[in-house]
């Protein structure tokens, strides 16, 4: 029969019957309509039934599943994952390695080696005949370097310049009113004992292309002083390293005096 001769479309049988017959052909794989939601949730209540038939500690089965269940299982694995492996195992590089112990000095033991042993003839000088030892208020960090250009300081007051000073042969000076400890002293009233330190660190650079540059730099420090430090006219941070660079003007409390911070290479 060709395609000319098949009966119209609408003569086609579209009877519920038909269909019917169809499904009931159709072999079943022991499967129940309900793909075996009914049975497993049934199993799920008799679990959660205690032996007294009470239902068991905890949100019922029944109840919707809502945002908040959701965030909240949510939460629960992220500090999971973040505890440890994920699975509830502790990373070894995550565990919390217990406390080294500290063979440092303290108390007495510390004030006794940070403290300098003054003779009686150095203390005669000063003009502190009964000093036998003077506790130093700083120590010098691990990068601690002495420095590769000589540097000098200018001093000044007013307009005139008064004094030139080398600080070039150690790694740290200490500028301060007590003239046994300090490498730098200051006779002004409004200066303290153990004022400020000037220290040259050596410094990492890092540039763009992740090439390192070595360099030592000066760098000063305010010991808790009194009156404070200045640079160019501002105060410093207290117990921080401030950078100098080069024509830096540092000044100590109310000094009338000027430091000028210059090198060899100085034009």
């Amino acid at each position: 029969m060709s395609h000319r001769e098949r009966p119209p479309r609408a003569s086609r049988s579209r009877s519920p019957a038909a269909h019917s017959d169809r499904d009931r052909r159709r072999p079943e794989f022991g499967r129940p309509r309900d793909n075996g939601y009914q049975q497993r949730d049934a199993e799920r209540r008799r679990n959660d039934l205690r032996d007294d038939g009470r239902p068991s500690v905890g949100r019922p089965r029944d109840t919707p599943y809502t945002a908040d269940d959701r965030q909240k299982e949510r939460n629960r694995d992220r500090q999971r994952y973040e505890d440890g492996n994920g699975d509830g195992s502790r990373s070894p590089e995550r565990a919390k390695s217990p406390p080294k112990p500290n063979f440092g000095n303290s108390g007495l033991l510390a004030a006794e080696s940070n403290t300098v042993k003054v003779s009686s003839d150095k203390a005669s000088k000063a003009g502190t005949p009964d000093v036998t030892g003077v506790v130093l208020k700083y120590h010098e960090p691990p990068e601690a370097r002495k420095p590769t250009k000589s540097w000098r300081l200018y001093v000044f007051k007013g307009k005139e310049q008064v004094e030139l000073i080398q600080i070039h042969k150690q790694s740290a000076y200490l500028v301060g009113r007590d003239r046994i400890v300090s490498d730098i002293p200051i006779d002004h009233p409004s200066a303290s004992k153990q004022h400020a330190v000037i220290q040259y660190r050596q410094i990492i650079d890092r540039n763009e292309f992740g090439d390192t540059k070595t360099t030592i730099k000066p760098f000063i420090i305010d010991l808790e002083s009194t009156n404070g430090t200045f640079v160019n006219g501002q105060e410093i941070p207290v117990s921080r390293y401030y950078e100098l660079k080069q024509s830096d003007v540092i000044k100590f409390g109310e000094s009338s005096r000027e430091y000028v911070l210059l090198h060899e290479e100085s034009a």
